[in-house]
């Protein structure tokens, strides 16, 4: 699988990494978790995310290839102790949060602690980048990075404090192309692309029952591009690509519970990004389409 350089940083990530939420949330088994990465691993994956707020994905993705530990880069994220919705953000509550990630993961260190979606306010006070800068020089991370989109995400990009950007990027989802990329680009930062399949919501034929996929439903019901009435194996790939072909992407995070479903995944990232002038149709897509709407980047 192909590598890239994430950032200014020493790691060589893959363009395709393990997003941690799935297992979390659906009540998957250790076992399957096992097969899971350990076959990710094997096929050149070297890229783990998760949160402290993904239910028990810290604590699958320890005890499954904890014992692994060298052949992977380890990203989580703090700030949502008590569950979305519930953001702790004292630096009490954010420093304690660390070391419990530290002991799920069953590991010292993480290679990435990133603020998971905090406000530009709370950015700009402070308290919250001290936390982690803080944790970087104890040891417990090598790097520090922000998640999130918007505003939010331009101000943690431009104030410099950051090794890397993590924020939604796909077919639905094009706003970081000209708000934050080019900046995380030219600041040298390790880009992670959330949602890349824009959640597939379009796989069903009908809205989706989990709110959290609905928005890109519906705009993909305006976008209305051909290659999502191809089938879903084409329209999948496609998706994909596009969000690999975008300028500063070092790695996509795709999460499932389905081993065979990664595989899939990474034959087809192992295929490259799309030819240009198909970039350039959904771009010119989506540009007509979100003009004058109010489609921001999404959490």
């Amino acid at each position: 699988m192909e590598r890239r350089a994430f950032g200014k940083t020493d790691m060589q990530v893959s363009v395709l990494g393990f997003g941690g939420a799935e297992i979390g949330f659906d009540g998957v088994s250790l076992p399957v978790v096992e097969r899971l990465l350990g076959s990710a691993l094997d096929a050149g994956l070297n890229v783990i995310d998760t949160a402290e707020c993904y239910g028990d994905s810290e604590e699958l993705i320890g005890k499954a290839v904890g014992h692994r530990r060298s052949d992977y880069y380890l990203f989580t994220k703090c700030g949502h102790a008590s569950g979305f919705g519930l953001p702790d953000w004292s630096p009490e509550l954010l420093a304690q949060s660390i070391d419990r990630s530290l002991k799920r993961l069953n590991t010292d260190y993480v290679d990435l602690i990133q603020l998971h979606s905090c406000s530009e306010d709370m950015l700009r006070e402070g308290t919250v980048i001290d936390v982690l800068q803080r944790a970087k020089e104890a040891g417990k991370a090598r790097y520090i990075g922000y998640s999130g989109d918007g505003d939010a995400a331009l101000y943690a990009v431009q104030c410099g404090a950051f090794d890397s950007l993590q924020t939604s990027l796909n077919i639905a989802d094009q706003e970081p192309i000209d708000l934050t990329l080019p900046e995380a680009v030219r600041r040298g930062m390790g880009v992670i692309a959330k949602r890349p399949i824009a959640n597939a919501a379009w796989r069903t034929g009908s809205r989706p029952d989990n709110p959290y996929h609905q928005p890109y439903w519906d705009r993909l019901q305006e976008l209305n591009y051909d290659f999502l009435q191809r089938g879903l194996p084409e329209s999948i790939e496609t998706a994909l690509r596009f969000t690999l072909s975008q300028p500063g992407v070092c790695t996509m995070i795709v999460g499932t519970s389905n081993p065979e479903r990664w595989l899939q995944n990474a034959a087809y990232a192992n295929k490259g990004p799309l030819p240009e002038e198909q970039i350039a149709s959904i771009r010119a897509v989506w540009k007509q389409a979100s003009a004058g709407k109010n489609w921001r980047g999404l959490t």
